[in-house]
């Protein structure tokens, strides 16, 4: 009995401890942890920030309290990669200091060292974040937040900051954070783009060290149910044009509760962005993709990767030593569909590395529910599923175990919609809204569907009509969720199904 009282004071020690820099500690408070996505080693973490690629490697810093599994004075917390895949977590690249914490932002490689950052043609890397002091908050909140650079001269290993931040001043407005900077090539200006309280505004600078107002956006277009964050400026090809999008996270007022990320499609002239409708859209429509940004320097490719929780739950998932994981990188792009262009999300072709085993069945018929589980062979639950139907009637793809939990992602013929199911998943009373079924339109007007399913140990991403249709969920199963059915009341006959076991980027020595 003295045993195991020790033993389980010494799990609660450990659970709270931080393993420092070089890897992660196996231990049942990791039962939770995902396999093949960005988890810190300890402690907690949200938006994805500074995103840049460069030499060969690729740079994700994040929002970290290296103190506690819960929000705290953040700094930015880096890790790094070769394919998007394999991460390995390095030391802290920004502290807070006495301009404030370090908030959201994002990197850049400045080629032309337009910064003079640069020494003996060295190409700097430059970090643009939003500096947060909460000394000001009370006093003076339309203060607490500036803009402010970092540069690193060793390819992102550390960084300096700038003596003269903040490089922008905040002009007298509450929420002024968030900055996305690229390069608008046609007139050789860096363009920042800023969230400012429920709305967009765009500067430029030569240098990135003087900024100038170009214009706003937003004040009476998309959905205004909380404050704007975290936004993104993209080019995209359609059709041998190129395309603005401008992705704007939003919380609260996403599409099932809490946070979500909205997109405007329009065009940008280096001053003003015009979308083509102030309608809303939608890039996710499941509850666990927040503060998606892209990548810079990736040349003809676009990959976002988002923040994969909530705010509504986020501080009270149950994982002990660490908190909060990242989506998958996606590749974005643009589809038409009758007169309106869509964003599109898809799984990046690099994740291809962590393919294992795997079986097909063509021309498939399900009535009532076809059993998958001998024939996936899967104990950890980690998978990709590949289905096309030319019968587009209700089913549903359902993840079970021998426990009674179950995640169920189907068709709403009905409804015209796609939904993913948690109400059964486990641990549901994280909080009051986590136990629903959430749902989102099918856009595709093709009379073939197709889905794309990756699974994690704790999360599923639903890839629907190549991207047109995209959902983003976490959950927290008992065990394992290793079963695997379709099941169709009315019955469907499924062209393809194609299923790949995944084998773990995770390293836990």
């Amino acid at each position: 009995m003295q045993k195991i009282r020790l033993t389980s004071l010494l799990f609660i020690i450990l659970s709270q401890f931080s393993f420092g820099q070089s890897h992660q500690v196996p231990m049942k408070s990791d039962r939770y942890r995902p396999q093949f996505h960005f988890t810190p080693k300890a402690h907690w973490m949200n938006d994805p920030n500074g995103m840049v690629y460069y030499k060969g490697t690729y740079h994700l810093f994040f929002q970290y309290y290296p103190k506690a599994t819960v929000w705290g004075p953040m700094h930015w917390g880096h890790a790094t990669s070769k394919d998007m895949v394999h991460w390995k977590e390095q030391p802290i690249a920004l502290y807070p200091d006495s301009l404030g914490y370090i908030f959201s932002g994002s990197a850049v490689v400045d080629v032309n060292n337009t910064s003079g950052f640069g020494k003996n043609g060295q190409v700097p890397l430059v970090a643009i974040f939003t500096h947060h002091n909460p000394k000001l908050e009370k006093q003076k909140p339309d203060q607490v937040e500036s803009q402010s650079l970092a540069y690193s001269l060793d390819e992102g290993k550390t960084w300096t900051k700038y003596a003269g931040n903040p490089v922008l001043p905040n002009p007298g407005i509450t929420d002024f954070r968030d900055p996305k900077v690229r390069w608008y090539e046609a007139q050789k200006k860096w363009i920042m783009t800023l969230a400012t309280k429920d709305h967009i505004t765009f500067y430029s600078s030569p240098n990135l060290k003087a900024w100038t107002k170009e214009s706003e956006f937003g004040i009476d277009a998309g959905a205004h149910g909380g404050v704007w964050e975290c936004p993104d400026l993209i080019p995209l090809n359609h059709n041998g044009k190129t395309v603005w999008v401008l992705i704007v996270n939003i919380n609260p007022g996403g599409p099932n509760g809490g946070s979500a990320a909205q997109y405007f499609v329009g065009d940008f002239d280096g001053k003003n962005f015009k979308a083509y409708s102030k309608e809303t859209k939608w890039m996710d429509y499941g509850t666990d993709n927040y503060a998606g940004v892209t990548f810079s320097n990736t040349g003809n490719r676009t990959i976002l990767m988002g923040w994969m929780s909530n705010w509504q739950y986020a501080t009270v998932v149950p994982t002990a030593a660490w908190r909060s994981a990242n989506t998958i990188p996606r590749e974005l792009g643009l589809k038409e569909v009758g007169k309106e262009l869509f964003l599109t999300s898809k799984p990046i072709k690099e994740l291809d590395e962590l393919n294992e085993q795997r079986f097909s069945l063509k021309n498939q018929s399900v009535k009532n529910s076809y059993d998958l589980t001998a024939k996936s062979k899967n104990a950890t639950g980690l998978f990709k599923l590949e289905v096309t139907t030319q019968n587009i009637t209700d089913f549903s793809i359902v993840l079970a175990n021998e426990q009674g939990n179950e995640v169920v992602i189907g068709y709403d013929k009905r409804a015209n919609q796609y939904y993913i199911d948690r109400s059964h998943s486990g641990k549901v009373d994280v909080e009051k809204g986590f136990a629903k079924r959430h749902s989102a339109p099918r856009f595709s007007t093709d009379q073939v569907m197709s889905l794309t399913i990756l699974a994690d140990v704790a999360s599923v991403e639903l890839f629907a009509d190549n991207g047109l249709t995209v959902m983003t969920d976490i959950f927290f199963p008992d065990k394992p969720l290793n079963q695997l059915f379709i099941k169709s009341t009315t019955g469907i006959t499924l062209s393809n199904l194609t299923y790949t076991k995944l084998t773990p980027s995770v390293e836990l020595n």
